[in-house]
């Protein structure tokens, strides 16, 4: 459910954009479309009402959407103030690779990385498991943030954000798929062990 909410800011960035040069007629008020700075305009105002939306459904805020809607708010505000869409492009980079610093951390301070301390309560899995899921996660944060900045400056902006919502989407099944494979097999041995204590 989550995940789902956040990708309708993205699509949202990604229709408006095609948008451009199109004009919005409510009543009197009308209003053209310009690009990659309107599309900025909305990702920002559907990030809000997504962040606030999840906040009073789960009756408390995620802190990642905070961090997220933080992000965007300000480096979608330069965008548009100072006319540049270098600042937006490159949110999602600096976004990332702050993550991926965050977990990379943690491997080293504390007695329990970031993923543990997430999901601990929820599941039981040994150290190794845990070690090797914030691992995974660290390496996808780099490796989106890296790609992200190689295809802003290697081609055009239409597909920069053509890549932004088809890139969120894949990477997100990737890196769903490749939790799912660490953790299965102790997730087998849990709901098995009361099982054979029945035999």
């Amino acid at each position: 459910m989550k995940q789902l909410l956040e990708f309708v800011p993205i699509a949202l960035f990604f229709i408006s954009y095609q948008m451009n040069g199109e004009t919005i007629r409510l009543g009197d008020w009308a209003y053209t479309m310009d690009g990659i700075y309107s599309a900025t305009l909305i990702l920002m105002i559907a990030t809000t009402l997504q962040v606030f939306g999840l906040a009073l459904w789960e009756r408390k805020f995620d802190k990642r959407g905070l961090w997220m809607l933080a992000a965007i708010l300000i480096f979608g505000a330069a965008t548009v103030i100072l006319r540049n869409e270098l600042f937006i492009q490159w949110k999602p980079t600096i976004f990332n690779w702050a993550l991926g610093i965050l977990f990379i951390g943690s491997q080293f301070i504390g007695k329990k990385t970031i993923m543990e301390r997430t999901l601990g309560s929820q599941l039981q899995l040994p150290k190794r498991a845990w070690t090797t899921l914030n691992l995974v996660w660290a390496s996808h944060f780099t490796i989106v943030g890296g790609l992200n900045l190689w295809v802003a400056y290697t081609f055009s902006e239409d597909a920069w954000v053509s890549y932004k919502l088809y890139s969120a989407i894949g990477f997100t099944v990737v890196l769903t798929i490749l939790t799912a494979i660490i953790m299965t097999p102790y997730l087998k041995k849990e709901t098995s062990a009361p099982a054979e204590q029945d035999h």
